[in-house]
């Protein structure tokens, strides 16, 4: 029988239910592209949230807000707060629970903090398995363990059933900054060397493959882990670290983007430099994905003077979460704003922040 939908005869796809990661820049209601990390993320903090907010510490837009607690008669203070919606919540190498985390942990230690103390809320829908509950729950335990924190506070909610996607986790973090160290987006400065901790855009393909049934010819697991471990091994090298971000959603074209147009430098990569796996590599030409815009869960950039690159990048190495760091690139004073890579045939490319998301839900 002819679908309802068939014109002249000839039956025609149901578009019904479908939603662009791309949509147009001026819709006037909420799309899945505004929680990309791209441009549609930015725009939507710039235009809606901070003049909503206005407040100097949110303004900088860091991955982690530092309070400095020095009029009350303390230090300073990191202080993040994340939410979680991946689907599937297991997948290769993790689970939302490992992710809200190491996600929370990661944020407080790009601001140069030792995290301390973690948050958890758990949004649930009704129907909802308790064993599932329970085992996101352990691996919550587990990862916070692992790196080092204390889950100390929490909340539960509970939604009809139809109106969440099993398990939603929020978290929030409290870390404290030590003495010399100031680690911020606009700190970036030209002659900067640029450094990744690891292979790029593992975590994106390695959701993509679980919840769309794709094999790439090879197991991939995400790197989901804390980096708070990295961190302290760079700082143990030097505190002149102007810049630290794990690049998260929107992967390392968003955050590259965000730290140039902070600081108003122009950021040069070298592509082949740039350690892409060959299956991230071979499913993105696949699926028609660019890997600088892949999210990464376990893998952080830093930017340092080129005095200090050499010592910084041996201690990354040396770290079980550094140990395929490599230098990618360098700040320069020419196009502030903007990140060009140079191609293995010589040419340049404007590498630009994305404009929506190409995997959605992926943390």
């Amino acid at each position: 029988m002819a679908d309802p939908t068939s014109v002249g005869g000839s039956d025609l796809p149901s578009f019904e239910g479908w939603t662009c990661p791309l949509p147009l820049r001026d819709s006037p209601t909420i799309v899945m592209g505004h929680g990309g990390g791209g441009a549609l993320s930015s725009e939507l903090v710039e235009h809606v949230f901070l003049p909503s907010f206005r407040d100097e510490a949110l303004a900088r837009l860091g991955d982690s807000a530092v309070l400095d607690l020095a009029g009350l008669g303390g230090d300073r203070l990191a202080f993040t707060t994340d939410s979680f919606v991946v689907r599937p919540l297991f997948f290769p190498g993790g689970s939302i629970g490992e992710l809200a985390v190491n996600g929370t942990v990661n944020d407080l230690a790009m601001s140069g903090a030792r995290p301390l103390f973690l948050s958890t809320a758990f949004i649930l829908e009704e129907g909802t398995d308790v064993t599932v509950v329970g085992a996101v729950a352990e691996r919550v335990g587990a990862a916070a363990e692992r790196a080092g924190v204390r889950v100390v506070t929490g909340d539960t909610k509970v939604v009809e059933s139809g109106h969440g996607d099993g398990i939603y986790v929020n978290t929030a973090g409290i870390g404290l900054v030590p003495d010399g160290v100031d680690v911020r987006p606009d700190r970036a400065a030209p002659g900067d060397v640029v450094i990744v901790s690891g292979e790029i855009g593992v975590h994106g393909i390695a959701i993509m493959s679980v919840r769309e049934g794709l094999e790439f010819g090879t197991a991939l697991e995400s790197d989901c882990q804390p980096l708070n471990g990295l961190v302290d091994a760079i700082l143990g090298v030097t505190r002149d670290v102007h810049v630290l971000r794990d690049p998260t959603r929107g992967g390392v074209a968003a955050s590259l983007n965000e730290i140039a147009r902070a600081a108003r430098v122009g950021i040069e990569l070298d592509e082949r430099a740039l350690p892409i796996p060959d299956v991230v590599a071979n499913a993105c030409a696949f699926l028609g994905l660019d890997p600088l815009q892949v999210a990464n869960e376990g893998k952080l950039l830093a930017f340092v003077p080129p005095a200090h690159a050499e010592a910084v990048l041996a201690a990354m190495r040396a770290h079980p979460a550094g140990l395929g760091a490599s230098v990618i690139g360098r700040c320069v004073a020419d196009h502030p704003g903007l990140v060009a890579a140079t191609t293995g045939f010589g040419a340049s490319r404007v590498v630009d922040l994305p404009l929506g998301e190409q995997l959605p839900r992926i943390c």
